[in-house]
């Protein structure tokens, strides 16, 4: 599965920078004025996992096909885009596939780049968007229930779900983010939500954009943007978009110090992917053959057939064994046969729940 971010935030608080620097790309137009993104800015790029690199150099393939993650960056929200304001609102259909939503905030002072008042206000800033992520969603649920109404006066058995698009229409109204909304498991949210992609079901990552000398220790912003997702359930990565730009024509090794020297544990990028795993509860697999190392994402809790039906449904449907090793022990012997003569590689049958880094070969009929 391709994981797929969307990157929001208002007008000029780094977010093409930062979409330029996840994505190791400069396509995405940077300005010091509003609305200098207007069409969306789409980019998919590998994974980055070292243990796929050296899975790789282990079974003596040059071919590596890392997971990938799209990341669609939108234009700068404003107050009232769900009423057209700006041009925000022409775009947030472009996240609705998202699986979660990247919410860059601006965490730092320059009186040379232009923002909605004065000064940052982290708190203020934020519920700007998320009103109007909860706005554009009360709008689709009113347009769902008009439908729902005329249909379930010939149709009673849409009376269930009519009444559950109005309790969901209820909780948004008193200012609730459909995440926070206490019937999730009812199998008519669920079904809601998996046709209409609601915004405020989604997951968040607030992205606190720096300056550079504000990585190695918190700033009040910053610390204000982590007081608020930890209200909300959210995650937050820390990161200085510009420093990010300034890696990319870098080494890795040259990376490395170059945001040690910074401050900074880890690139922007990692940061997000790492969050974003843990945040949408994925981890990795792995396979290889004579030509290639790949990695699988999949959610946590997959068990093994679940696992062969990320490489092709055929595996799924015909799933006899999967032959199980964790990537330590693989790395530790050396070779499928090091380690098959070792008897350290399970069989594993259909009720195996896959762990992250499992290197895994399936056996299946046809």
């Amino acid at each position: 599965m391709t994981l797929s971010i969307g990157i929001i935030g208002l007008p000029n608080v780094g977010k093409s920078t930062t979409f330029n620097a996840l994505t190791q790309a400069q396509n995405a137009a940077v300005a010091n004025y509003p609305f200098c993104t207007i069409e969306p800015n789409q980019a998919i790029v590998p994974v980055p996992d070292s243990r796929l690199e050296d899975l790789a150099d282990l079974v003596g393939v040059e071919k590596v096909i890392h997971a990938t993650i799209e990341f669609v960056d939108i234009a700068g929200l404003v107050e009232g885009a769900s009423r057209g304001e700006g041009l925000g609102n022409r775009f947030l259909g472009d996240v609705r596939n998202t699986d979660a939503l990247v919410h860059v905030v601006r965490c730092f002072d320059d009186p040379n780049v232009v923002h909605v008042r004065e000064n940052p206000e982290p708190r203020a800033d934020i519920e700007i968007i998320n009103v109007e992520l909860a706005l554009a969603d009360l709008e689709q649920l009113e347009r769902k229930i008009e439908r729902l109404s005329r249909q379930a006066k010939g149709d009673k058995k849409l009376r269930p779900r009519l009444e559950m698009a109005q309790e969901m229409r209820d909780h948004l109204q008193t200012g609730g983010p459909l995440s926070t909304f206490g019937e999730q498991s009812n199998p008519h949210c669920q079904s809601l939500n998996k046709e209409m992609r609601f915004l405020t079901s989604k997951p968040i990552i607030y992205a606190a954009n720096v300056n550079e000398s504000d990585l190695a220790e918190d700033s009040a912003y910053v610390r204000a943007v982590r007081q608020i997702a930890q209200e909300q359930g959210a995650g937050v990565v820390k990161l200085c978009a510009l420093l990010e730009q300034e890696l990319l024509d870098m080494t890795p090794e040259e990376q490395g110090e170059f945001l040690e020297l910074a401050g900074a544990e880890e690139s922007g990028l990692g940061q997000v992917i790492h969050k974003s795993f843990e945040t949408l509860d994925l981890i990795s697999f792995f396979t290889f053959n004579k030509k290639e190392a790949r990695a699988w994402n999949i959610p946590q809790g997959s068990t093994a057939p679940e696992a062969a039906g990320a490489i092709h449904t055929d595996f799924q449907r015909g799933f006899i064994r999967a032959e199980v090793t964790p990537f330590p022990v693989f790395a530790e012997y050396g070779s499928s046969a090091a380690v098959k003569a070792a008897g350290k590689m399970r069989l594993e049958g259909k009720e195996y729940v896959v762990q992250d880094g499992d290197v895994i070969y399936f056996r299946f009929n046809v």
